[in-house]
């Protein structure tokens, strides 16, 4: 059986493939700082995106949507942060999140939420 982290790897990789069928382009996998991490930085047109991936077995937990919580919001809004600091960007940024369920079914959330 894999670990958790393998099925977390497993579940970026496959919702990082589904996003690129859309039309996006990676630009970082996996962005760590001291504060946060982001799962994928992707683009669309001129709009930089923060993607959290998000994998659910049961949706009898709220979803793969309802765990980014307050407290993981902050913590990826702290990470894009570092990473546009590091980074020439003039253009727009969102943070999406994408639910992948037990089969693979990706909901995908675009302009989760925002700095605010």
């Amino acid at each position: 059986m894999p670990t958790k982290r393998q099925q977390g790897d497993h579940a970026e990789a496959q919702a990082e493939r589904w996003l690129r069928r859309q039309g996006l382009t990676t630009l970082a996998r996996n962005y760590r700082c001291r504060r946060g991490e982001v799962d994928l930085i992707m683009r669309q047109g001129e709009t930089l995106i923060f993607v959290e991936v998000r994998l659910r077995r049961h949706a009898g937990f709220g979803g793969a949507l309802a765990s980014v919580d307050a407290r993981k919001q902050q913590r990826l809004i702290l990470a894009a942060q570092h990473y546009l600091q590091r980074h020439s960007w003039d253009g727009p940024c969102r943070f999406d999140v994408v639910g992948l369920d037990a089969q693979g079914v990706a909901d995908w959330i675009q302009d989760a939420f925002g700095i605010g």
